[in-house]
């Protein structure tokens, strides 16, 4: 499925590592900023998303600033290697979230990898970066087939500060 801006995108209800659920973050809410980050990586095993997520973990007053009030990173990981990530990650200040259904990964128009070897879950989804705007719909996302390719944070940043100062309005939409 091909999500499309302005529109609303698919529910997440899902846990989150320490307690509590995606719904207790109020995504998509504007309430603290007005965008919401939605990170879907691909889990423990990937070297690239653990870079990723670690970045994002660091310059969160960087997001804040660019209008990002909330932020969370989700995964077909069970609860296990979920709590690992966020441990051995160190990721202290992101909030994470596990067991996204295959369905739901291709209802939010993620690809589904199998495993090919060892140390990776039999299934998976490739990474995906969404930004919702205040009313809940998506402003801007980017999918990958592969760990590589992810969008560079700072210019993520730029493009957030850049459209909440000019007014910019999501793209893409027809």
């Amino acid at each position: 499925m091909t999500l499309i801006p302005t529109q609303q995108v698919p529910a997440l209800d899902l846990p989150l590592n320490g307690g509590g659920s995606t719904t207790d973050l109020n995504l998509g809410t504007g309430a603290d900023g007005r965008f919401t980050m939605v990170v879907f990586y691909r889990g423990l095993h990937c070297p690239v998303c653990r870079k990723q997520l670690g970045e994002i973990n660091r310059r969160l007053d960087d997001l804040t600033e660019a209008g990002v009030g909330r932020i969370v990173a989700v995964s077909m990981e069970d609860q296990a290697r979920s709590a690992s990530v966020s441990e051995d990650w160190k990721l202290d200040r992101l909030s994470v979230a596990h067991g996204l259904t295959e369905a739901d990964a291709r209802e939010w128009g993620l690809f589904i990898s199998h495993s090919i070897k060892d140390g990776e879950p039999e299934v998976f989804s490739e990474p995906g970066m969404f930004i919702l705007d205040s009313d809940g719909s998506l402003f801007w996302s980017a999918v990958a087939t592969m760990p590589f390719g992810r969008p560079p944070l700072d210019e993520v940043i730029a493009g957030l500060k850049f459209a909440q100062s000019d007014g910019y309005p999501a793209r893409g939409n027809h």
